[in-house]
């Protein structure tokens, strides 16, 4: 990537237009959702054509990468800032609650139905990697004993997702719980599934969390 320092005004000018894309896509997203992404709608937002568009995002395909690539990125630097603080499961898990709240649609864009016909690059998926080896790296630290269940033995024999991570089933197990669980919770809570039921999502959340931080055996 050039510098900020040493990019030509072209280039500065390129750079500005994809970044006002991108804010209007996510803007669209909010209201329509990310299958109703269009290019050419923002492009009469803009003033341009759709041609003079697609000079710089070849197509909805290439705006939804750059729309998860800055999504998950986000995340892993968030995680890693966490970790390199000294944070644990249960600080992850907080960190996790607070990216998401801090924007829904970016969250829901990466974790909720997937975009139709949509198939994220090698590059994205390991973005993805980067934070769940994150979350492996705190899971190894919890103390308790490993089991030997049907769950670890299917873990320990199909964790394509833990890349090469050397976690053992315990802690596969840990991170597989952490993740899915919390996740759980927050696809409710963000989607408005608690409104109405007279209790705090954060409570909840925070319970869950404690369960999974400390006692997950």
């Amino acid at each position: 990537m050039v510098a900020k320092g040493t990019q030509t005004p072209r280039e500065r000018y390129r750079a500005q237009v994809r970044t006002e894309i991108k804010e209007r896509a996510w803007a669209q997203i909010a209201t329509s959702g990310a299958p109703g992404l269009s290019l050419n709608a923002i492009a009469k937002q803009m003033g341009m054509s759709g041609p003079a568009l697609y000079r710089y995002f070849a197509g909805r395909d290439e705006l939804i990468t750059e729309l998860i690539r800055d999504a998950y990125r986000g995340l892993a630097d968030a995680f890693r800032a966490a970790a390199a603080s000294g944070a644990d499961l249960d600080g992850l898990g907080r960190t996790l609650r607070a990216w998401a709240l801090d924007d829904p649609q970016r969250y829901f864009l990466v974790y909720g139905t997937p975009v139709p016909s949509y198939h994220a690059p090698d590059d994205v998926t390991a973005i993805a990697r980067e934070i769940m080896a994150v979350l492996l790296d705190a899971a190894r630290l919890v103390e308790g004993p490993a089991d030997t269940t049907g769950l670890d033995d299917h873990l320990a024999e199909h964790r394509q997702w833990a890349g090469d991570h050397p976690a053992d089933p315990a802690a596969l197990r840990r991170a597989l719980s952490f993740w899915t669980r919390l996740h759980g919770v927050l696809s409710l809570e963000l989607a408005g599934h608690f409104t109405g039921m007279g209790f705090d999502p954060a409570v909840l959340y925070g319970a869950e969390l404690d369960r999974l931080a400390h006692a997950v055996r």
